[in-house]
């Protein structure tokens, strides 16, 4: 299964590296993929939404399911 994500602030190449991180940590992710420019992150595996979002928040992110 796969959920996009919708994160604001990433501006950076390693701003996209924290958020693919904080989202890995996430139990039931497989794998996650952020894009600055569109603004969203794809994430791979069935972990709660809510969960992906906190975990964004926690980066220092905003972020929506």
């Amino acid at each position: 299964m796969s959920t996009t994500i919708n994160v604001e602030g990433m501006s950076c190449e390693h701003c996209e590296q924290t958020v693919e991180e904080a989202l890995r940590g996430v139990g039931g992710v497989t794998d996650a993929t952020a894009d600055r420019e569109a603004e969203q992150a794809s994430v791979d595996g069935d972990a709660d939404p809510d969960a992906l979002v906190q975990a964004v928040e926690d980066a220092g992110y905003t972020a929506s399911a």
